[in-house]
């Protein structure tokens, strides 16, 4: 029950998360705000994908958890060589 609660909680806190995160992509005064908005909206997606999984109690859902995760870094890593060099791949 305690556990029931807890979850529902953590998706209301999460989903908040999502939603400052989503007005701080759409209106960041710099291109560096934006893509670290994108980065706290994918870590946010990752936790709301793994609260998910244990709610449902299925293995398949921290599985695309690390899926998010790794497309989640490699975005990043891009998105900060690009605004620093100009390009992704020298």
């Amino acid at each position: 029950m305690i556990v029931a609660w807890a979850l529902d909680f953590a998706f209301a806190c999460v989903g908040g998360a999502l939603l400052i995160c989503g007005w701080r992509l759409l209106r960041g005064p710099t291109p560096v705000d934006r893509v670290l908005a994108l980065d706290t909206l994918y870590i946010n997606a990752l936790a709301l994908v793994v609260l998910l999984g244990i709610r449902q109690g299925s293995a398949l859902y921290f599985e695309a958890a690390l899926l998010i995760a790794l497309l989640g870094f490699v975005g990043t890593v891009a998105l900060a060589r690009w605004l620093s060099r100009g390009d992704v791949i020298e």
